[in-house]
């Protein structure tokens, strides 16, 4: 096996990398963001690699590669462990569930948390085919991952980079949450339906309109935009109408301030029967202990609107009337019920009342793709949008 010294430069959708006693560490966020806002919640999930892969060109018939992951568990619930997704020429080839690793467990009824440690985690993917291929290598999106080797039985040449770069910015759905491998997340499914480079800043519970998340993508090259907002401000509680929609007006201002005429989608949330008419905050339902799953429930007033307070159907409202009020020829708009609606809540329920499983990821980001990146699609290379 030949050993890849600079494992760095064949990562995709990632900011940087941070070098640990282990390896490299790839970080969604300019660093500079947890030095300003060194929020738990945002760290842990930026550090979580949702849509970053080794893309590699190679004839290597055997590849290895050795991480040790971070996982965060809830006492009592039980969580998924993540996987790394073997993709050959754009198509799903294998999953490799993770082993070991560290987990940081917290009890939710006392707040207390521990360290278990574990040992690192070697995946193999053998006889994977002959001759000369793309080959990427999807990390897990739900843990945190340094990459300690990678090594083949032939020699390993960083991908070209030739397709559309598409940013996207969301919440914890657009992270991935629920979803069983990383290459099975509605943004990666979407992005090879589509045909383009995904760098995804979903963020499991940190999709607020940060002004920082806006500078980011403000400064992150990208030839398409898609943002998704609204759910984590209402299950975070964090925002009353007249605060929200000049928060979307200043993200949008800002992303302008680097991207003058990229095109943006602007994604209402999906259909979420539990915050549709009740406002937050979310929280993990008592049941959940007994269930020995996480189940999340709305704990507000239902149809407690009147002063200002979010509910889906609010959020909804508030961005198609942010897109009606802008001037911009470039900026489009998509309710989220078109991708996830109530009649797909009945056929394809939430399993924990938040978050799709994998098959219904799937569904949004075959949705998503046809929309948006195909024929006439606002996200459409110019000579399909033309045609």
């Amino acid at each position: 096996m030949n050993h890849v010294t600079d494992i760095t430069r064949m990562l995709r959708g990632h900011d940087h990398v941070e070098t640990t006693s282990r390896g490299v560490l790839p970080h969604r966020l300019p660093a500079w963001v947890g030095a300003q806002f060194p929020d738990p919640q945002l760290s842990s999930m930026e550090a979580q690699p949702s849509g970053v892969r080794l893309a590699m060109v190679t004839e290597a018939q055997s590849i290895e590669l050795v991480t040790h992951t971070t996982r965060i568990d809830y006492r009592g619930i039980e969580r998924p462990r993540g996987s790394v997704d073997l993709v050959i020429e754009q198509q799903l080839v294998s999953s490799d569930l993770l082993t070991g690793g560290d987990a940081i467990e917290t009890d939710l009824q006392t707040g207390s948390t521990s360290l278990v440690s574990g040992p690192p985690h070697l995946t193999r993917f053998e006889d994977i085919g002959a001759g000369e291929k793309l080959v990427e290598l999807w990390l897990p999106h739900n843990e945190r991952v340094e990459i300690v080797k990678l090594r083949a039985d032939a020699p390993l040449t960083p991908a070209p980079t030739t397709r559309r770069a598409w940013l996207h910015h969301g919440s914890s759905i657009s992270h991935g949450s629920n979803a069983t491998t990383p290459a099975r997340i509605w943004p990666a499914v979407a992005a090879r339906l589509g045909g383009v480079e995904l760098r995804n800043l979903g963020f499991g519970g940190s999709a607020l309109v940060d002004p920082f998340t806006a500078r980011a993508m403000r400064d992150t090259p990208a030839d398409v935009i898609s943002l998704k907002l609204g759910i984590n401000v209402v299950n975070s509680d964090s925002m009353r109408l007249r605060s929200f929609v000049p928060a979307v007006h200043g993200f949008l201002d800002t992303i302008r301030d680097g991207h003058p005429t990229t095109p943006i989608l602007l994604v209402s949330p999906i259909y979420c029967g539990i915050h549709e008419d009740t406002p937050g905050p979310g929280a993990i339902a008592a049941e959940s202990f007994s269930a020995g799953r996480a189940l999340f429930e709305a704990t507000g007033e239902t149809g407690d609107t009147a002063q200002g307070r979010l509910t889906l159907r609010v959020i909804r409202d508030a961005l198609s009337s942010v897109f009606a009020h802008r001037d911009d020829e470039n900026l489009h708009y998509l309710d989220g019920t078109e991708l996830y609606g109530a009649e797909d809540a009945a056929e394809h329920p939430l399993p924990d009342a938040l978050h799709p499983d994998t098959g219904t990821h799937e569904v949004i980001g075959t949705r998503f793709a046809r929309h948006a990146f195909g024929e006439g699609g606002p996200l459409a290379a110019p000579g399909i949008a033309e045609r």
